[in-house]
């Protein structure tokens, strides 16, 4: 559909109304990506983006393209008069493509319990809000036209991943950090210098995550030997021994040699590495006096590899402490030597650290980031006090987070108890400044907590708060209170109005609830217009009068569009501990006795007790839990198999039977309430106008069926579905089952779309073109049910039906009423005049069956023949026989 479209030219479009609306815009196709990125200018789109983020454009797409109830929504930002908006355009029922429009409101009125930053002034593009409104009515008529446009990145995407690999980079860093920090605390290690080497070569490869890293000693010039080697499990070893191997061409080198995938080696050289299965490696010598006692080498054989700069550091800093290592093992813990020595290597590993003696207080080393970054807090002898509290008395290691309040600053703290080089037991602790991770995730927090539209915390929030009040109401004896809010009729206001000014009430309700004093902090919108109220065990006393003040807040009209519009409210209320001490149990009940509120007439409030009708809880559980079933694709709804049987060939009976097709019928197996029937579930599933899914899930498993017994083959088998009125009703109907069948590569012919006698006789006027063109795919016809209360031969005529199933009621009788044998025969004589076959369901004993064939009737159906049965039971006994 967007092939044809001149990129160009629409983008120049764009910006053309941009200048001449005031506004900003991008558009984003049915999947979030963009097809044009925002117009306007570049300077100013960069400051919009700092707070229309990202994660802001997304929730808001979703806000349009995952509900029905709304196809255009407008935002508030931090910024006073700026305004974030979406509208959407489906094409056949499907999001073709989505604008995303800010706008710079020239008459927005500020709110600072909301907005917490100054307006925006002297932009070029600027806007009032009603003009806005229309502009964005203009913009979803265009997109109509404008169809699923080809998009482009934009700057607000990169910006979002910069912000991930920023943390990424931060994570990396920190335990890079860790990772020296557990080598230097090898300075005082007693083991031996082959072990220590190990911890090291170990250490350093799985910072990097690479495959192989050795250390070596070269002797006779031209062999060496593998003092320590390591290899990552389900990796080969670089070398098959240990000593006296051909010394290769990147050991030996007085300097660092790096290969990284891809660097321009000689002949020999690159041979040399691909015979070894090497990839990319580090090598340096390990100096010791001034001389390269051993070589340290790190490789990558699984996968190509490119050195940074930071890997290079890292490998150089950790073989620096190595040296230090052996240097002091070798001096015999020489003081001078050894002091000096770690001096220069915590002075250069990249995080402040101080030694202090455990015993005396007496800090007794700092290196220069530590002495730069707190020389005042050093003057001032408060180290101890700021860093070390929370260190337990008993622990040797260990790491926690500080957060220093005079400076805003968070640092992450690792301390280790070591011996110093004196022999003294001291305190080691390195500092990491962990500031833009810790606003960073603030960020998100926030982001994660708040509903953009509305300023409330969200669901997730109100989860979590919620379990936090519970506990206290419990420990301290106390009580609270939940409240389940949901507007009446807030779909008429949407219809009636539009959607912006649904949005519009909704952001004055969130306000009005949220001033009442005592639960000011404790509001929630749980999604669409549904609102969560807690009243804190500390409001408690105020209970009834937060009551009074929530009815007096909707007993007054709200403004709207000029003119003052009613929005009454049902409300559940529940109290903790009293009637439950789980979130779950307290929301679940909270929304039971709001369901009952609504049942009651709406426009009150109503407390749960354990004497509501059994049936509403009931009716409540079927419609949540039906509800999350078709949120998941409709799995929990299985497809069971009724075979229907023809007489050509004998059974085991000595009838002439087989099975020539099965009928899909659909039960549902939920996962909270159990297995459930059709007579339970269907008519509140066509109630809520759920049986379209429901209906379709059943008929694509069945072509599905189909397909995999025929290609078995089974060549003529048939499989029949139920079709339902609402089913029919639905645009998209033709189209649908046409793909069920393409996309299944099945012949039409095998589908059998069962339509019942009363929508043949009182909704034909309706279906009847759409029942015609699904005929015209090639599909068979069925009219079920036939011969139950009023039956008409006009049912019959009415549509080119290719078989007639009579219902069980007709034939409960059949061995001794001549009424219902009368019935069946002049069916079956009917049938041969007009070319339909006859299908009797509900055959159940042996004489049924026998007087049916002598009858005439080609097919039959029942339980005399078998259950409905699971897809696996069916096939295990019908197909795969």
């Amino acid at each position: 559909m967007t092939d044809n479209i001149n990129w160009e030219e629409m983008k120049k479009w764009q910006d053309d109304f941009c200048r001449m609306a005031g506004v900003y815009l991008c558009c984003l196709d049915g999947s979030g990506r963009e097809y044009t990125n925002f117009s306007g200018n570049s300077h100013e789109i960069e400051i919009i983006k700092r707070y229309v983020t990202q994660a802001r454009i997304e929730s808001i797409y979703k806000r349009v393209t995952e509900s029905d109830l709304e196809d255009q929504a407008v935002e508030m930002t931090e910024v006073p008069n700026l305004r974030l908006a979406a509208c959407s355009v489906r094409y056949e029922k499907k999001v073709a493509g989505v604008w995303i429009v800010c706008g710079i409101i020239t008459d927005a009125e500020s709110d600072p319990e909301f907005h917490k930053l100054p307006a925006i002034e002297n932009f070029q593009y600027q806007i009032s809000e009603e003009k806005f409104y229309r502009t964005m009515d203009l913009l979803r008529e265009t997109l109509k036209v404008l169809i699923m446009l080809e998009r482009s990145r934009s700057e607000a995407i990169e910006s979002s991943r910069e912000s991930r690999q920023q943390e990424l980079e931060m994570t990396s860093s920190f335990h890079r950090a860790e990772t020296m920090t557990e080598i230097v605390s090898l300075l005082e290690s007693n083991e031996d210098i082959e072990e220590v080497m190990m911890t090291v070569v170990t250490r350093v490869c799985a910072y990097l995550q690479i495959s192989n890293g050795f250390i070596c000693s070269v002797h006779h010039d031209t062999l060496m030997d593998l003092v320590v080697s390591w290899t990552l499990p389900g990796t080969s070893k670089i070398f098959s021994g240990d000593t006296d191997l051909e010394t290769c061409w990147f050991i030996g080198n007085p300097k660092a040699v790096v290969v990284s995938t891809g660097t321009q080696l000689g002949a020999g050289e690159r041979e040399q590495i691909e015979n070894l299965g090497i990839k990319a490696l580090v090598s340096l010598p390990v100096i010791v006096g001034g001389v390269a006692r051993f070589y340290a080498c790190f490789a990558e054989k699984r996968e190509k590899r490119i050195w940074t700069i930071d890997d290079i550091k890292f490998i150089n800093d950790a073989i620096r402490i190595l040296q230090s290592i052996i240097t002091k093992k070798i001096q015999n813990n020489s003081l001078a030597s050894s002091f000096a020595s770690l001096e220069a290597v915590l002075d250069n590993v990249g995080s402040a650290i101080y030694v202090r003696d455990i015993t005396t207080g007496v800090l007794l080393f700092a290196n220069r980031s530590f002495k730069k970054n707190f020389s005042r807090e050093l003057a001032e002898n408060r180290i101890p006090e700021l860093f070390e509290t929370n260190i337990p008395q008993k622990s040797l290691s260990g790491n926690y987070e500080v957060h220093h309040k005079e400076r805003q600053k968070w640092y992450d703290v690792y301390y280790t108890r070591v011996k110093w080089v004196d022999g003294r037991n001291v305190s080691l602790c390195a500092i990491y400044d962990v500031t833009e991770k810790k606003l960073y995730q603030r960020r998100i927090e926030q982001q994660a907590y708040t509903d953009f539209l509305t300023g409330l915390y969200n669901r997730m929030c109100c989860e979590k708060d919620l379990q936090k009040y519970v506990e206290e109401a419990r420990s301290n004896g106390t009580k609270g209170a939940l409240m389940y809010l949901d507007l009446d009729d807030f779909k008429h206001i949407n219809d009636s109005l539009g959607h912006q000014y649904g949005d519009v009430l909704l952001q004055d309700i969130s306000k009005a609830i949220s001033r009442i004093e005592g639960i000011a902090g404790s509001c929630y919108r749980m999604g669409g217009d549904e609102f969560v109220i807690i009243v804190p065990p500390t409001s408690y006393v105020r209970m009834d009068r937060i009551l009074e003040e929530i009815k007096n807040a909707f007993a007054t009209p709200w403004y709207l569009k000029d003119s003052d519009y009613y929005c009454t409210m049902s409300m559940g209320v529940v109290r903790f501990p009293e009637h439950g001490e789980t979130v779950s149990e307290l929301i679940r009940k909270a929304d039971v006795a709001m369901y009952e509120a609504k049942k009651s007439g709406k426009n009150r409030i109503a407390e749960y007790s354990d004497n509501i009708d059994s049936s509403s809880v009931r009716r409540f559980d079927l419609e949540k839990n039906m509800f999350d079933a078709i949120g998941k694709k409709a799995e929990e709804f299985e497809v069971y198999f009724q075979p229907i049987m023809s007489g050509s060939i004998k059974d085991k009976d000595g009838n002439r039977r087989k099975h020539i097709g099965a009928e899909a019928l659909v039960r549902w197996n939920s996962k909270s309430l159990g297995f459930l029937n059709p007579d339970e579930f269907i008519p509140l599933a066509e109630y809520l106008g759920l049986i379209t899914p429901i209906g379709n899930h059943v008929i694509r498993k069945a072509c599905e069926c189909c397909r995999v017994w025929n290609e078995a083959g089974y060549c003529d088998f048939a499989v029949a579905v139920n079709l339902s009125v609402v089913q029919l009703m639905q645009t998209d109907i033709v189209s649908f089952i046409k793909s069920c069948i393409e996309d299944n590569n099945i012949d039409p012919s095998r589908l059998v779309l069962e339509i019942t006698e009363r929508l043949a006789i009182n909704d034909l006027a309706r279906t009847r073109h759409t029942i015609l063109d699904i005929k015209k795919l090639g599909v068979r016809l069925a009219l079920d049910n036939f011969g139950t209360g009023y039956s008409a031969l006009s049912s019959i005529k009415a549509l080119p039906f290719d078989i007639i199933k009579i219902d069980r009621e007709a034939i409960i009788n059949l061995t001794q009423d001549r009424y219902s044998q009368a019935f069946v025969k002049s069916m079956v004589d009917i049938g041969k005049t007009i070319g339909a076959r006859i299908c009797v369901e509900g055959v159940e004993t042996e004489q049924q069956n026998k007087m049916l064939r002598n009858m005439g009737v080609k097919y039959t159906q029942g339980f005399f023949f078998d259950k409905p049965l699971k897809r696996a039971a069916f096939e295990e006994k019908y197909v795969y026989k």
